[in-house]
């Protein structure tokens, strides 16, 4: 399919040398593409991520930002209006970074528990995930900024993601994996997207023209560019004809004038091919403004910080906050009193808040998506605020849960280090005068590139001077994962060297840097000494860095101490999780269950404390096994910037928790649809599971979730009408919608939300075999007190379609055997989606298991 280009993207198209259209459609630098200053053509810049526009920084460096609820958190609002309000902040936040670009929204499905990058995702479901991106889009490119739906498609884990071969049917690829990107192109009008590393059925995403012409750009009608992710491309030729338009980061390796006249010369590919590409880089600097705007100067960062936005984000984060429990609390005689929450301050004279993720918040995932925010407060810090005195608020650990090297910060460093940089790869010496120099808050220096201006990109060294004060004496472990070559000296002896032997490669660093390397030390408490990293980028492949970190002697038995805290306290808040690390770009999660004694930790402070709220402040689904054990449970995930505020006011009752589940949670590892199928094996995954991922699965074959898919609680109490159903097309074949009604009244006296989600169960006529019920449909209400609402729901002709792939064949393999064919199943001989005549149940539920009503609705 031609695209149709503007008269402004056609004339200056036409100007272009080959040469110029090659430079066009390649990188500059890691954040930027490359500018054709003779046609004013400027560079574009692109910015990370999906919670957040992080400008020029690198994982958490950089300029300030708004931090918004990672992916799974807005999968947990169902709330398209309030994803596409965040989106709006994205738009204007990447402005104000400088950026054209955002790379976001991630739209892969929560195929499996262990995913790395769930928290990224928004559900397990293809058209939640759909509708959730259409607004995402809308909300940021209405502030003139371009977003890049991502990874395209079937990059739904960290195993292999460079190389596996994802072996997937079409018509799973149509009705699943696709349909979120699908949502993105047709409903949100995403002006990019982003191409994922992995294989699709053999060829590199990068290289399929199946997926990226005819599906995306003659079926979806797609018009703009395709962005490889960074270093994803393995090919000139086949990438181009393919239609991926635009390399990352650069100077470019495939893409570039070179390449793209050997390619041309060897008849690989033609002139038209480059022609549509830089079309499409034209079109994105047209649609952002830059050919009216071109500014060439230095890019100015700038930090927001508004009161409003900080306001909305608090709103996101407790419209996906989920209640899972909410128990009566039981007397000591076992009579039942009020519900664990709301938590009433007037009747509370102390509070135990408990655990590992209590006093420092986790707001984000690790690894590309990762920004440096405007602020985090933790939930202790934000209950402890709001007690105000009037109740006595302790703290317990609990447990450790760090899974590697905690990167030395304040306390134990006394000030930020002090970096000085240096052109080459020679270790520093003390009396060499540094060609730059800067300030780190934590022993974690990565780099991507040039590390700081006036110090060259491929070949420097550093040294990074501070000073530790320990809290405790005793032999503590100093530990350190380097990419490159590091040594750390403390008070002038060198204790870890690693500048000369082969180092073991590890998992840190997306997998290029080294394992841990430690050492133990005697350290006195109060006695600061001299702390030293000398580094140098020499061996670094891609990612340039050093981070090192300072475990203190063994510590009391944190277990006894928090079952201690929680016997002397009215009530108990366990808050329990995982971390940045735990839950990263570049490797799946090692374990369903919460890491380290949490599970333990929970039972324990439950046996000694009726009253106990476990906060659940994980990305993606984890086992809890522990659910009936404890008087209630609230799913945070990881609520952004604001998050320790919009526990505590869901903790006090200030604000209702509108989250539903966006994924369900097995009882068990083992029950998960992909289990048997996941990660893969000699380079290829295979989607076994195909049509039943998430809630279908469980559907089909009749197994009880621990937590269903859409579910959650409310503070307030609603009553629902029946569904009716207001008009419907005659057939099958019919173009109008079919619109459904459900009135909601909340009969409590207190505001709250409820959520009404469509399932459509299909005919049994169906020749082709079909999900139970597929969520076609949602509407989040939210409903003052004593107020009737009503939800519409509108379905179209999709909404009662399947695809079937087809069976030309069949009629030749009849007619060929000895025996004539008979009977089986109805066969298409031709490809596309089809709605069966027959009977359809329309069923309105607050969850995958929980139906209020339904209707039956006949097609002819």
């Amino acid at each position: 399919m031609t695209q149709q280009r503007s008269t402004r993207v056609q004339a200056l198209l036409a100007d272009l040398t080959t040469a110029e259209k090659a430079d066009l459609i390649t990188g500059d630098g890691v954040w930027t593409t490359r500018p054709v200053e003779r046609l004013g053509i400027p560079s574009v810049v692109v910015t990370d991520g999906p919670n957040g526009a992080r400008g020029g920084g690198l994982f958490g460096t950089g300029t300030p930002t708004a931090c918004i609820p990672s992916g799974s958190v807005l999968g947990a609002t169902w709330d398209p209006t309030l994803v596409e309000r965040l989106g709006v902040l994205l738009g204007e936040e990447s402005k104000a970074k400088g950026a054209q670009v955002l790379l976001a929204p991630t739209i892969n499905l929560h195929r499996n528990p262990l995913g790395g990058r769930n928290f990224e995702c928004f559900s397990e479901d293809p058209m939640l995930s759909g509708r959730l991106a259409a607004a995402y889009v809308r909300g940021v490119q209405s502030q003139g900024v371009a977003t890049t739906p991502k990874h395209f498609v079937a990059n739904d884990s960290e195993f292999e993601r460079n190389t596996i071969d994802v072996q997937v049917d079409e018509r799973t690829l149509r009705e699943v994996y696709l349909l979120p990107f699908e949502h993105a192109v047709r409903d949100g009008g995403t002006w990019g997207l982003m191409g994922s590393y992995n294989r699709l059925n053999g060829t590199y995403a990068s290289e399929h023209e199946w997926l990226l012409g005819t599906v995306l750009r003659e079926e979806w009608g797609f018009d703009g560019f395709v962005v490889s992710d960074w270093f994803a491309l393995r090919s000139t030729a086949a990438s181009i004809v393919a239609g991926t338009s635009l390399e990352m980061p650069g100077p470019g390796s495939w893409f570039g004038p070179e390449r793209v006249a050997e390619a041309l010369a060897a008849g690989e590919i033609d002139e038209a091919h480059l022609d549509a590409l830089a079309a499409d880089v034209l079109t994105l600097v047209e649609r952002t403004g830059r050919l009216d705007h071109a500014d060439t100067g230095p890019i100015d960062e700038k930090p927001l910080d508004r009161p409003e936005d900080r306001a909305l984000m608090r709103e996101a984060a407790i419209a996906g906050t989920v209640l899972v429990r909410n128990g009566p609390v039981v007397d000591s005689d076992g009579q039942s009193l009020t519900p664990a929450l709301p938590l009433d301050l007037t009747t509370i004279d102390s509070i135990a808040v408990i655990g590992p993720n209590a006093r420092q918040a986790r707001i984000m995932g690790g690894g590309s998506a990762t920004v440096r925010p405007y602020r985090s407060v933790s939930p202790l810090e934000a209950l402890t605020d709001r007690a105000n005195d009037q109740v006595t608020v302790e703290y317990a650990e609990g447990c450790n849960i760090d899974r590697s090297v905690r990167a030395l910060a304040a306390p134990l460093l006394d000030a930020p280090l002090s970096l000085s940089f240096f052109n080459g790869h020679e270790l520093p010496s003390t009396d060499r005068e540094a060609d730059a120099v800067s300030l780190a808050e934590t022993a974690d220096v990565l780099f991507f590139g040039e590390p700081i201006d006036g110090v060259d990109g491929p070949a420097y060294s550093l040294r990074a001077v501070g000073s530790i004060t320990p809290e405790m004496s005793g032999s503590h472990r100093l530990r350190m994962v380097q990419s490159g070559q590091a040594r750390v000296l403390v008070d002038g002896n060198v204790v870890i060297d690693a500048t000369e032997d082969n180092i073991e490669i590890g998992d840190s660093y997306f997998g290029f840097g080294s394992v841990e390397l430690g050492t133990d030390i005697e350290l006195e408490a109060g006695k600061t000494v001299a702390f030293v990293i000398e580094y140098s980028s020499r061996d670094a492949v891609l990612l340039a860095g050093v981070r090192v970190g300072l475990t203190p002697p063994e510590q009391p038995d944190l277990l006894a101490e928090a079952e201690a805290l929680a016997a002397r306290s009215d009530v108990a808040i366990v808050v329990v999780g995982t971390n940045d690390d735990w839950e990263t770009e570049g490797r799946d999660r090692d374990q369903f269950e919460l890491p380290g004694d949490q599970r333990e930790l929970i039972l324990r402070v439950t046996a000694v404390n009726a009253r106990t709220i476990v906060v659940v402040n994980t990305g993606g689904p984890h086992g809890m096994d522990w659910l009936d054990e404890v008087a209630a449970v609230l799913s945070v995930g990881f609520g952004g910037q604001e998050l320790g505020e919009a526990v505590v006011d869901v903790l006090l009752g200030d604000a209702d928790p509108g989250g539903r589940m966006p994924t369900t949670i097995p009882m068990r590892y083992e029950h998960s649809p992909a289990y048997l199928n996941y990660p893969g094996e000699n380079s290829v995954v295979r989607y076994g599971e195909g049509l039943f991922v998430g809630h279908r699965f469980f559907d089909a074959r009749h197994i009880a979730p621990r937590v269903a898919f859409g579910h959650g609680l409310s503070y307030a109490r609603f009553e629902w009408s029946t569904i009716r159903v207001l008009a419907a097309p005659e057939g099958a074949e019919g173009s109008a919608p079919v619109v459904v009604e459900v009135d909601i009244t909340n009969v409590s006296n207190r505001a709250g939300s409820e959520v009404v989600q469509l399932y459509i169960e299909p005919p049994s006529s169906t020749p082709l075999q079909r999900p139970v019920r597929e969520l076609k449909a949602f509407a989040k209400l939210n409903i003052e007190a004593g107020a009737t609402a009503t939800a519409r729901l509108e379905l179209d002709r999709r909404s009662f379609a399947y695809f079937d792939p087809g069976d030309p064949g069949f009629a030749a393999l009849a007619d060929g055997g000895p025996v004539p064919a008979k009977g089986g199943q109805r066969r298409q001989d031709n490809p596309g989606w089809y709605v069966e005549p027959g009977v359809y149940r329309l069923v309105v539920a607050r969850s995958a298991i929980d139906y209020v009503s339904h209707v039956d609705l006949k097609l002819q």
